[in-house]
C-alpha cells in the first residue's frame, strides 16, 4: 500500500505551513486548500506558490461553498486541518463543522486529524474562563466527528517551543530575558516542550499508522519533559549568566488577568493551567492514546537545550 494523499486545510497557518513540508518529505503527495477567503493577502499567495513548486497540489475550496469541500476531500485519503484556535490570530475553530459534514458526505476519508496541537481538551473541562471557550470548541468537533462515525487522530502537542521555549516562558515576549526571569511560583511543574517542525514530523508519522487510529497521539518525549526552572538553566549555561529570578504566587498571576485585553486573559489562563497545574503532565498516557517517541524512535525530535542555542 502506498502512502496516503493528504490534504492540509489551513497550510500557509504557523503549523500548517510545516505540515505541509513534512507531508512532502515523507512522500506524501500532498494537496493544500486555497481559499477565496484569502483575498489579497499576498503572502499567503506567495506561500501557497512555494508549495506547489515544491510539489504540492492546490485546491481552490471554501467553507462557504460546501460542494466544493466535498469535491476538495473526495481526492485524498486524510485531511489534517490546522485553522487557528488561538486568541491573538484568528479563531475559527467550529468552521470545522462544515469540513466534518463535508467529509461525512464523501464518505472516502480514512482519516481526519481535527485543529488540535495544543493541549488535551478532553482533559480541560475545569478550564478558566475566557480561556476554556478552545477547549470546549475542540470539544465540539471531536463530538461531531465521531458522531459521524469518521476515522480520526487527536494530536495533542503541548507547548511549542516559538512561544514557551525562547521566552523561557515569559509571557509577552518570545526572546529569552537577559537580566530577570518570572518564576510561576518555584516554577517547579512539569510541562511538555515541541520544536514545531518535530509536531509536524511525528503527526504525518501517524496517519498511516494503524495504531493511532481513533486514538490521541501525545507528542511528550521524555527528555523535553522540563520545568520552568530547568528551561532556566540550560539558559544560564548556555550564557554563562545567572538571571534574577522573581516568584509569582498563582493568587497574583490570576490577579494579572484583572487589567488585560480578552487574549492576554486568554494567555494566563493557558499558562496558570500549564505551569501551576501541570496540566500537561499530571497524568499517565492510558487506554486509547499513544506516545509519539514511543511509537517513532527513529525521530530525532529536538531537545531544548539544542533549541535555545539559536538565541546565544
Amino acid at each position: 500500500m502506498g502512502n496516503s494523499k493528504v490534504l492540509v486545510v489551513g497550510g500557509t497557518g504557523y503549523i500548517g505551513r510545516r505540515i505541509v513540508k513534512a507531508s512532502l518529505a515523507q512522500g506524501h503527495e500532498t494537496y493544500v486548500l486555497q481559499r477565496p477567503e484569502i483575498g489579497l493577502d499576498i503572502e499567503k499567495l506567495q506561500m501557497l506558490l512555494s508549495f506547489k513548486k515544491q510539489g504540492a497540489h492546490l485546491i481552490e475550496g471554501s467553507f462557504n461553498d460546501h460542494k466544493s469541500l466535498v469535491d476538495a476531500v473526495k481526492q485524498v485519503d486524510v485531511v489534517i486541518c490546522t485553522m487557528s484556535g488561538v486568541h491573538f490570530r484568528s479563531h475559527n475553530l467550529l468552521l470545522q463543522l462544515k469540513l466534518v459534514e463535508a467529509i461525512k458526505e464523501a464518505g472516502t476519508v480514512k482519516r481526519f486529524l481535527p485543529s488540535e496541537f495544543g493541549m488535551d481538551p478532553s482533559r480541560m473541562g475545569h478550564a478558566l474562563e475566557p480561556g476554556r471557550v478552545s477547549f470546549d470548541e475542540k470539544m465540539v468537533v471531536r463530538k461531531a466527528i465521531e458522531e459521524a462515525s469518521i476515522p480520526f487522530t487527536y494530536v495533542v502537542a503541548n507547548c511549542f517551543a516559538g512561544f514557551f521555549v525562547g521566552s523561557l516562558s515569559q509571557l509577552g515576549r518570545l526572546t529569552p530575558p537577559k537580566d530577570k526571569v518570572f518564576l510561576y511560583r518555584d516554577g517547579n511543574v512539569k510541562a511538555a516542550f515541541m520544536d514545531e517542525d518535530d509536531v509536524a514530523t511525528y503527526t504525518i508519522k501517524t496517519i498511516d499508522d494503524p495504531r493511532t487510529l481513533n486514538k490521541t497521539l501525545y507528542i511528550r518525549p521524555p527528555e523535553n519533559i522540563l520545568t520552568q526552572s530547568q528551561l532556566i538553566q540550560i539558559w544560564e549555561k548556555l550564557i554563562g549568566k545567572k538571571l534574577d529570578k522573581i516568584s509569582i504566587s498563582a493568587q497574583d498571576f490570576l490577579a494579572s488577568m484583572k487589567e488585560m485585553d480578552l487574549a492576554s486573559q486568554v494567555g494566563v489562563g493557558h499558562f496558570y493551567h500549564i505551569f501551576y497545574e501541570g496540566c500537561l503532565t499530571n497524568f499517565e498516557i492510558g487506554e486509547g492514546a499513544e506516545e509519539a517517541s514511543k511509537l517513532y524512535p527513529e525521530v530525532e525530535y529536538k531537545r531544548m537545550d539544542d533549541y535555545l542555542k539559536i538565541f546565544t
